[in-house]
């Protein structure tokens, strides 16, 4: 009986980050905390980045929204209250206001947090500036066409990427304030934004208008891997707030299987999803920010019920061996490709917040699904 639970131990291990760890000079305490190490590791890279070297892009922009969405999922399990201190000195150092162009969804991607932390700390200053812009938002008619024109994007969900940004702010907001219109704007946005983009025979977005009549070298449609990752992990980041009674439920739940099914089908052999998804020759180095979210999407599903173990699984934890393989020795994580619109090069040494904030959004899932293999 020992041995046979020393083995499940090893076998547990090697799957979760034993392996991946020991690719990228980490290692591990022990098993169950090869997850929450690499966490960690990863999450105080970052703030001592931050910290020494400065900012690069202002803190409202939602390259580090983004991150900071990262950053609470990581608070949520660390031991240790400071980090959410990190945050809050973040919020103070900007009075708790959102970026400069208000319905642009970019610039109210902080809001996530901010709505999160009141959830905790219950300062009504923190969702004050977020709230009054919500309610604009909520009274606004939404009435113009998607085409990427005439800066749609500042009024209007007009990419893919802003189904990350924008929605979970909003339903953050009804859970915390127990008002449902910022829910039921933000089903309303989605669906709008879902059925100009969505491509119902490939069961993926395209990033905007521009793309639709677009083709990468093999001939396939362009659909980019981390576009795609914010649409289906800002759909966890709305269903895992949302009221089972609300009517909106049960069809997120039937787009995000759909997008979970065909996502899984184009794991590339080495664990990752190249830059593009229907063309991963033409990029065939790994890229963590897609795979990051992906990552944590679909494990999330498994560990709600919503996805099968059994067939979901084994994609994840080939996700999450690539993604700690990526992390540098230091706590850097690399292969992030920079900022940008569609698939594009990536390297080892190429990193970005909002990578960070994916890889800890992946990690606080699998480390779930770690304990609840470790009681089966």
């Amino acid at each position: 009986m020992m041995k046979r639970s020393y083995n499940l131990l090893l076998i547990v291990f090697l799957l979760f980050g034993g392996f991946g760890a020991k690719a990228s000079g980490y290692n591990a305490a022990k098993p169950g905390d090869s997850v929450y190490a690499i966490m960690k590791k990863v999450a105080d890279w970052q703030w001592k980045k931050l910290e020494t070297d400065g900012w690069k892009n202002p803190k409202t922009d939602w390259t580090n929204g983004v991150m900071y969405t990262g950053m609470m999922a990581w608070s949520k399990i660390a031991r240790n209250d400071s980090y959410y201190k990190k945050l809050i000195d973040v919020g103070n150092s900007l009075n708790w206001k959102i970026g400069p162009d208000r319905h642009f969804a970019d610039d109210y991607c902080i809001a996530q947090m901010y709505a999160q932390l009141y959830g905790i700390y219950k300062n009504p200053l923190y969702i004050a500036d977020f709230k009054s812009m919500a309610d604009s938002l909520v009274a606004a008619p939404h009435t113009e066409p998607l085409l990427w024109v005439n800066k749609i994007y500042l009024r209007e969900w007009a990419w893919c990427d802003a189904l990350y940004m924008g929605p979970a702010g909003l339903s953050n907001l009804s859970k915390v304030t127990g008002n449902p219109q910022y829910l039921n704007q933000a089903c309303k946005l989605w669906w709008k934004t879902s059925d100009y983009l969505y491509d119902n025979n490939e069961h993926l977005f395209f990033r905007d208008s521009r793309y639709f009549t677009q083709k990468e070298k093999n001939g396939k449609k362009v659909f980019w891997s981390r576009g795609n990752g914010w649409v289906i992990a800002g759909l966890v980041n709305v269903l895992q707030t949302m009221p089972n009674t609300n009517a909106n439920k049960t069809k997120l739940i039937k787009q995000y299987k759909e997008l979970a099914q065909k996502i899984a089908s184009l794991q590339q052999p080495d664990g990752t999803w190249h830059a593009s998804l229907l063309d991963p020759e033409s990029y065939p180095v790994k890229e963590t920010s897609g795979t990051g979210l992906f990552c944590y999407a679909l494990t999330w599903g498994i560990n709600h019920n919503i996805l099968p173990r059994k067939k979901y699984a084994p994609v994840v934890k080939r996700a999450w061996v690539a993604l700690t393989s990526s992390v540098h020795p230091d706590g850097k994580l690399g292969y992030v490709q920079p900022i940008g619109a569609s698939p594009e090069k990536v390297s080892f040494d190429d990193t970005e917040v909002y990578g960070v904030g994916a890889f800890l959004l992946a990690g606080s899932e699998m480390l779930k699904l770690n304990n609840t293999n470790n009681h089966h």
